[in-house]
């Protein structure tokens, strides 16, 4: 945890070597603004003011000597990302330039900031909440423009909004429940069939947020797609097709392939981890028989595989071998060159979804994405889908959810009422979790740990 009289620094931006146009340091603290002054020069007659962009030059308070040209930006407590002082240093992008200025602003008595400490700051001073802070890391980490999205909802409040609501909703009916408790005598008798409701309807708000957590999952870590099948049945063209690269080699010698082939796609707002896989055949080359392990085992980790078959050939003993290997896992089976026939080949009624491809052609690309995005839908709830509550928020929640089933059975087999307040603090214990009322040190170290330094 941070003490609240240090000053930090960190680099806020990526540093690329040589790509980078802008660097930005960024400072938080009490002494934020007096480093600044020791180590900027401005010229003219500038005004030190907050959300002012002042010229100038970082320079060493000793020596004198230029370190950059640059811009500072100044925003005072408590109009700034953390609530504190907050001084960013604008500089030449790249990789020295950047960090000569955050090592001359630790000389002149800043910390190194942890992962994070930023964003935490911002939360313990009231600027964030959890959901909110936590939003702000997906946002940073989003892999596709839905992924984004969602973030940008939970930084808006999206979640935050309905936890708060369902937690004050919980605390209102524990203090009426420990009023009767306390004053039986001086208060009428508690209404059950309107806590019945009340209980019954937090239950369902619950849950619908719950749902969420699928679809937040696959948003965050995206899918991990294996193309599979025998040699030379246009794996590596439909993968080329797919991502409009040439990043696998297609030749009509079987076996081209010896290793994984990855690309990363997005698929209807959907990150994809696409896997062109060595094509499985029994052989006595010893650097093949390696590439149809890797692909075997990359076909049982994949989250959905693409068996594809040949239409020339139709569905022969070497499909059915491969078949019987990875249908355990969501599979979609993969019908290309169909351009080479006069009617498809007959193919087991036990698989669900196929699709017909000509990948040399480009044909059937966007009817393989439509049975992808099927997929991925048939397994993921949708209850709110501009939500999407991650792992921590969906264990909170589970627990919430547990709690009030607990409340509802307690007052179906009417125990009393002191059964039910110890359930009832469970659950607002556990949304507390989620926004951040009620955490401990332990659990933030955790959240914020997985943050960039300078955020």
């Amino acid at each position: 945890m941070f003490a609240s009289g240090e000053t930090i620094a960190a680099i806020a931006t990526a540093i690329v070597p040589q790509q980078g146009s802008v660097g930005i340091v960024r400072l938080s603290g009490t002494q934020a603004l007096a480093i600044a002054r020791s180590i900027f020069a401005t010229g003219g007659k500038q005004v030190w003011e907050s959300h002012r962009i002042l010229y100038g030059y970082i320079r060493h308070p000793q020596t004198q000597q230029i370190i950059d040209e640059a811009l500072l930006l100044i925003m005072l407590s408590p109009r700034s990302y953390t609530r504190e002082d907050v001084v960013e240093l604008h500089c030449h992008g790249g990789i020295m330039a950047v960090q000569q200025v955050l090592q001359l602003c630790l000389e002149q008595g800043a910390r190194l900031a942890q992962p994070g400490e930023f964003t935490l700051r911002a939360f313990l001073n009231g600027r964030l909440d959890l959901t909110q802070a936590e939003s702000i890391n997906d946002l940073v980490g989003a892999k596709s423009p839905q992924a984004a999205q969602a973030a940008l909802t939970g930084l808006q409040g999206k979640l935050r909004s309905p936890i708060s609501q369902l937690r004050t909703t919980c605390l209102n009916i524990l203090a009426e429940i420990e009023a009767r408790i306390d004053f039986e005598e001086d208060l009428p008798p508690l209404d059950i069939e309107d806590i019945t409701a009340q209980i019954d309807q937090l239950l369902a708000q619950v849950s619908k947020i719950v749902a969420t957590a699928d679809r937040g999952e696959l948003l965050r870590s995206g899918l991990k797609v294996a193309i599979v099948g025998r040699p030379n049945v246009g794996k590596s063209s439909l993968l080329n097709a797919w991502s409009k690269s040439d990043r696998a080699i297609v030749t009509d010698l079987p076996g081209t392939t010896r290793d994984v082939v990855e690309s990363q796609l997005v698929v209807r707002g959907i990150p994809v981890q696409v896997l062109d896989t060595a094509g499985i055949r029994a052989t006595a080359d010893t650097v093949e028989k390696i590439g149809v392990e890797r692909s075997l085992s990359s076909a049982q980790k994949a989250d959905l595989v693409l068996l594809t078959i040949d239409a020339q050939a139709g569905w022969i003993d070497a499909d059915r071998e491969i078949y019987a290997q990875v249908q355990q896992r969501p599979l979609i089976l993969v019908v290309n060159k169909i351009d080479l026939v006069a009617n498809p080949p007959q193919v087991p009624e036990t698989i669900n979804q196929v699709v017909q491809t000509a990948a040399a052609q480009n044909y059937g690309i966007e009817a393989l994405e439509n049975a992808i995005v099927q997929t991925v839908q048939a397994g993921v709830h949708n209850a709110d889908m501009d939500m999407a509550i991650n792992q921590r928020q969906a264990a909170a929640l589970t627990r919430a959810k547990i709690a009030l089933q607990e409340v509802q059975n307690a007052i179906a087999e009417a125990l009393p009422l002191d059964f039910w307040t110890i359930d009832l603090r469970s659950c607002i214990q556990a949304l507390g979790e989620i926004t951040g009322e009620e955490v401990t040190e332990s659990v933030l170290d955790r959240i914020f740990s997985r943050f960039c330094i300078g955020k």
